[in-house]
């Protein structure tokens, strides 16, 4: 039955206690170190940057006491796409590049050095997004991650915008990732107890749509389901929200909450000033040639 675990390899939206500083930070100061290493590293032009992105980001799931295998759970649900996608761009984007080293090509199928370096780029991108979005999620509670998003997104209010309902609607689906997922398990092992077999291999993907139609179906009727309860109970509760809630926790940072937020910020700061043409020349003309 190892196959319907679903719930033990969602990392994202589950909170994992362990007393860490990282749990003790603000929660506005995790969310904007995270755009921070967000940004850093879906901007990093270099296998040596994203590599340090995805080093850093380890260094503060050990700082989080996060077991490495507890994170590694989070990507193992997007294996088969992950291996899909890149292994379509290991073969197709070979043509992007005239000039370059050829690796193997025959008709319009082309293996080139750029594109390996390309895919292998892109695979230490989203894996470092993956596991700092996991991070993000299982230092804080979600009623923290609400808290702060609100309030960051305050001064954006005199423009319209509406915090409240955004982090709300932010909480809403961080609640629903684990609970799907568990929907999920229950609808697979119900299918399996009437002889539905999903150990078999499909060759085309039109048999596999077909033969996981009895899992979409209920599972979204289920969401919607719960979608409608859920706006049931907050309207039996007279539920308002905006201007005028009062809070039983009020958010109070610190020096290390701004030194946290300033660390991220200069790291996004550094790898973007390392990336910048006529520094890289620089430390090409010395030897350098990791950039």
């Amino acid at each position: 039955m190892s196959e319907f675990e679903l719930l033990r390899n969602v990392t994202i939206g589950q909170y994992l206690p362990t007393g860490s500083a990282i749990h003790r930070l603000d929660p506005r100061a995790k969310l904007l170190g995270g755009l921070f290493l967000v940004l850093a590293i879906a901007l990093a032009g270099s296998v040596l940057e994203a590599t340090l992105g995805l080093a850093l980001v380890l260094g503060l799931a050990a700082l989080s006491r996060i077991p490495l295998g507890y994170l590694l759970r989070g990507i193992r649900l997007a294996l088969p796409i992950l291996v899909l996608v890149f292994g379509l761009s290991l073969l197709f984007r070979g043509w992007d590049q005239a000039a370059g080293a050829v690796y193997w090509e025959w008709g319009w199928l082309r293996f080139t050095r750029y594109s390996v370096w390309l895919t292998g780029l892109s695979l230490i991108r989203i894996i470092a997004l993956i596991f700092l979005t996991s991070l993000i999620t299982l230092t804080s509670t979600t009623t923290e991650l609400t808290q702060g998003l609100e309030k960051l997104l305050e001064p954006f209010g005199r423009f319209g915008v509406p915090a409240h309902e955004l982090a709300l609607v932010n909480m809403i689906a961080l609640r629903f990732v684990p609970t799907l997922a568990e929907e999920m398990e229950r609808v697979m092992k119900a299918q399996a107890s009437r002889g539905a077999d999903f150990r078999r291999r499909f060759h085309r993907p039109d048999q596999a749509a077909r033969a996981y139609l009895p899992l979409i179906v209920p599972l979204f009727i289920n969401s919607f389901r719960r979608a409608e309860e859920l706006a049931s109970a907050m309207e039996a509760r007279c539920y308002l929200g905006g201007a005028g809630r009062t809070r039983f926790v009020v958010l109070r940072g610190g020096w290390k909450d701004l030194l946290a937020a300033l660390g991220c910020g200069l790291y996004l700061l550094g790898s973007q000033w390392l990336a910048w043409p006529s520094l890289r020349e620089v430390l090409r003309g010395l030897g350098v040639n990791w950039f």
